[in-house]
């Protein structure tokens, strides 16, 4: 893989590997895996890291997702292709994405209860974080894409 300014991977490689470890615990952890990689997906569009959109909506695609399904993410709040508990976590996703603006609501949390147990939330949650942190090494160091 070619960088564009800094091969991250080369200079700090026990991080990297600790990195790449967490996100394969979240991968095969409580949650199925299209989920995470939607939760992974949108938080990446928020971010605005092209080189992970396209890891993840490649994955999803080769998972066999409807197409209108991922064209319709941005807007998913009303996209008719969103069950209630990838609404749950979509919500979740994007408050704990924009953290600027303060911790997620009650009303995000207790919907999100209604769809996940407490594994289900912890590992949606540290999806998100994990998925921030490759965000950005993507956009601030801008590995090439495939």
């Amino acid at each position: 893989m070619d960088y564009r300014r800094v091969e991250y991977p080369r200079h700090v490689p026990d991080a990297f590997k600790a990195l790449y470890t967490a996100s394969n615990a979240v991968h095969d952890g409580v949650l199925e895996p299209p989920l995470v990689e939607l939760v992974f997906l949108r938080v990446s569009q928020i971010n605005g890291c092209a080189f992970c959109m396209d890891m993840h909506a490649t994955a999803l695609r080769q998972a066999g997702v409807d197409p209108r399904k991922l064209d319709t993410l941005p807007g998913w709040r009303d996209s008719r292709f969103f069950d209630a508990r990838e609404r749950a976590a979509l919500d979740w996703a994007e408050a704990l994405a924009r953290l600027p603006s303060g911790a997620p609501a009650d009303a995000t949390y207790e919907a999100l209860k209604a769809h996940f147990d407490d594994a289900g939330i912890a590992t949606l949650t540290m999806a998100v974080a994990l998925i921030s942190a490759w965000n950005r090494l993507g956009v601030g160091l801008q590995p090439e894409l495939p």
